[in-house]
């Protein structure tokens, strides 16, 4: 990865994972654009994520995220990119995922990713029910684990210490 002249590393995992924090982390060591899902989704739609869904609906919500991957791995590089959790269900997004060089999943328990989640703002309602974060991540352990190059397990660690992580495994 050191030598390629333009890098790309996309970050993928549940919500609460760190993608954002990390992303932010790694675009600051590198001097690499960081590119996050929900502000991707406000270029594409005009709209932030969470009234998307309240308005119109998950499945509204994950073309916009879609055609939001779809714009940042367009996108000039180096960078990094925050993918949305669920993009790695999506057929046409996984054949994006995988023509990336770095694909880097950023896994965390489930208690992990609730308490982080609920520090956040404008996240989904049951994001933060421990039994639907069980669930999801059980469903799309299998799917993060196929796509990733690297596998960063985030609970206990700092952004920037997984962010050095990440570097040190390209």
């Amino acid at each position: 990865m050191a030598s390629d002249p333009a890098p790309s590393v996309v970050l993928i995992g549940m919500m609460g994972s760190g993608k954002s924090t990390v992303g932010r982390a790694l675009a600051g060591l590198t001097g690499w654009r960081y590119l996050d899902n929900d502000e991707l989704v406000g270029i594409v739609s005009g709209r932030r994520a969470e009234d998307i869904d309240a308005d119109d609906g998950d499945v509204a919500l994950h073309q916009v995220e879609a055609d939001a991957l779809r714009l940042a791995l367009s996108m000039p590089r180096p960078l990094v990119v925050g993918a949305a959790a669920w993009v790695v269900e999506h057929q046409p997004s996984v054949e994006l995922l995988r023509a990336q060089p770095a694909v880097i999943y950023l896994r965390a328990q489930p208690e992990t990713l609730r308490s982080r989640i609920d520090q956040g703002s404008g996240r989904r309602r049951d994001a933060t029910d421990l039994g639907w974060l069980r669930a999801r991540a059980a469903e799309r352990e299998a799917a993060y684990l196929a796509l990733a190059r690297i596998v960063i397990d985030t609970d206990g660690l700092e952004p920037t210490a997984i962010a050095r992580r990440i570097l040190e495994a390209l």
